[in-house]
This record gives structure tokens, sequence and C-alpha cells, in this order.
């Protein structure tokens, strides 16, 4: 037996398919696998195939025809083909996941292409014909995968377009990591946060001191696990961490939005203080306010804490409001953005 790969489209009628099933199966011709792709033409199957050793591509074809199948398309077929296509894509994935780069090699094994051509300039829109299908690259430039058949199918053109999707997101995500270099000579690496990092964050507190959750909360409770997962992964905004080359979160920094106003707070683990840390991640929160379009963001802090009011002049013309109970609001306006006055609210807790 040898194995074969078929594409025909049908009309998309009731009982078509059997039609032609029952065409290949007259001729000993053993279907291992079907996948249908709904085109505006008619139903495309798309069918992996073992036939006799004798049965020739001409035979095949025939037996097509006469399943009322048209548009053929026959080839032989490796046995990697076994794998179904969702499988296949799931695995081309997991290998973007690890290197993104390889992207036009990747679309070059999901949709079988005779040739991938990158082009610095997007020449055209993202799009596909029979014979062509263009992608435009998260890293700049566009994919121009060419086929001479089949012809590429909807359905297709939705894998690749997902697998472009993979790319981009892990790109984006190196691109938020960036590693800080402390006057000592140590390096921290800081990132997003995820639901992942509960744990340690939650050990940053358990390690901080009184006085440094008394600040970082305007003396109210230490955060609940509950809480905790809001500041980390927040509806609107972002949380960052900074960690260690052992995997220990020193420092949490948190933004969240509302309306086009934000609130960020901070905190450093004591023996981590005074070292850059807190200014780097807030100047890392302002340029995703920035991003986000917020008009200025606001810091909650008391009125003794020198150091948070230090970093936080650094950070642009920051308009602080009269003491509260000792408490100081401080809003920072954002690049674009600094035209409305200030607003000065309690304290959240």
């Amino acid at each position: 037996m040898a194995l074969w790969r078929i594409r025909a489209t049908v009309d998309d009628r009731p009982g078509y398919l059997s039609v032609l099933t029952a065409s290949l199966a007259l001729r000993a011709v053993n279907i291992l696998a079907v996948q249908v792709h709904t085109t505006e033409a008619g139903a495309v199957d798309d069918f992996l195939v073992d036939a006799p050793d004798t049965m020739t591509e001409a035979e095949l074809l025939a037996a097509v025809e006469r399943g009322r199948g048209r548009d053929a398309f026959v080839t032989r077929a490796e046995a990697q083909g076994l794998a179904d296509q969702p499988t296949r894509a799931l695995a081309l994935a997991g290998r973007l996941v690890h290197d993104p780069d390889q992207l036009g090699d990747t679309l070059a094994a999901l949709l079988d292409a005779s040739a991938v051509t990158w082009r610095p300039v997007a020449g055209a829109a993202a799009g596909f014909d029979a014979q062509v299908m263009r992608l435009a690259d998260p890293g700049g430039g566009m994919y121009e995968i060419a086929r001479r058949a089949p012809a590429f199918t909807p359905a297709e053109y939705a894998r690749a377009q997902a697998l472009v999707e993979v790319a981009g997101a892990v790109l984006r995500q190196a691109a938020e990591h960036a590693t800080l270099l402390l006057a000592d000579g140590a390096e921290l690496l800081l990132r997003p946060a995820t639901h992942d990092d509960l744990r340690a964050v939650r050990r940053l507190h358990e390690r901080s001191s009184p006085q440094t959750l008394h600040r970082r909360y305007l003396g109210g409770a230490a955060p609940t696990d509950a809480r905790l997962r809001r500041l980390l992964e927040p509806a609107a905004g972002v949380a960052l961490v900074a960690v260690t080359a052992d995997d220990r979160v020193v420092a949490v920094a948190n933004l969240v939005a509302e309306g086009d106003e934000g609130e960020i707070g901070l905190l450093v683990e004591d023996g981590w203080q005074r070292r850059g840390i807190g200014t780097a991640l807030l100047r890392r929160l302002a340029t995703y306010a920035t991003r986000g379009g917020l008009r200025a963001v606001t810091a909650h802090t008391a009125a003794s804490n020198t150091a948070m009011l230090r970093t936080l002049r650094r950070l642009g013309e920051a308009r602080a409001s009269l003491p509260d109970g000792g408490l100081v609001s401080v809003e920072l306006p954002l690049p674009g953005r600094d035209d409305a006055p200030a607003v000065a609210r309690g304290p959240v807790r």
C-alpha cells in the first residue's frame, strides 16, 4: 500500500462527500484522514489515503472524477502526513514559541509551500489567491508564500494567520523583558507579572518589614491573595516584577487604569531599596500608561516617605497635593497630555 494526498472540490450538498468516498472505496483506497475546507466554489475535501501499490495517479484522479469530484489534485504523501492538521499546526506553534524567527520556515511547513519570500516593505495587503498568500511579518515586512497546487483555501489562510499571531505574541513578550544592571554589578530581570508570580510576590510581602508594608499600603492591612491576584493581573493596567537570577521577586510595581487616568503603586524589598529599582519600574509603568493613552498617573504616599517622593520627581513634573492627614497624592502628567489640571484624590486602600 502507498500513501497519497488527494484534494478535490465537491458540491456542498448532502450525500456528495459519501459519493466520493464510495468511489475511492470501490478501488480499495483506504481513507486515513479527511478535512473539509468550506469555500465559495464548494466544499474542498482533503484526504490522506492508503492505496494499492499498483494504483497510479491517473487511476486515482479517475476515481475522484467518478465520485463527482472536480479540480482534483493528487500527490504522493509522506508518513508524517498521518498527523492531523490541528496536531500539525499545534506542533508548529510550539516551535515558534521557542524561536519566533523560524516563522518563514514554519509557514512553509504548514502550507507545503514551494517558495517563501520575505520582503522588507509590505508591497501588498495581506490576503491570498489560488497560488500566493501574503502575511505580515510581526517583526516588519511581509512574507509571500507561493504554491502551484493545490489552491490555497480560507482555512489554510486562517491557520497561517494564527501562526503569525503566535510569533507576534512571543516577540512582544520578549520586547517587554528588560535587564536592569545595578551599580554593584547585580542584574535583575524586569518583566510583566502573571498569575504564576503570586507565590513569589506573597513571599516578597512576607520578607518586607512592617514599615515598608505600611508605606506601600498607607497603613492598611497587607493584601490578601485575592487582592494580590487583582494587582498582578488588573482588568485595566499592568503589573511589573523585578526578578533575581534565582527567580526571587524583590520588587513589584502596579498600574491600575480607570478612564484616562491611572494609579501606580510600588513595593521594593528592604535590602534592595535605594538602588534604582523603583525608579526603573516606575519609568516602565509610565511608558505602559503612555502607550495606553492615559492622561496622567497618580501615586498616593506618606508625606514622610521622602525616598518615594524623590523617585516620583525623577519621572517628570510631579504635581503634589497638600498633605491630608500625613498623606500626599502626586500626579504625573504623561507626554502629550500635560494640559489638564492636577486632580487630588484620596488614597486607595
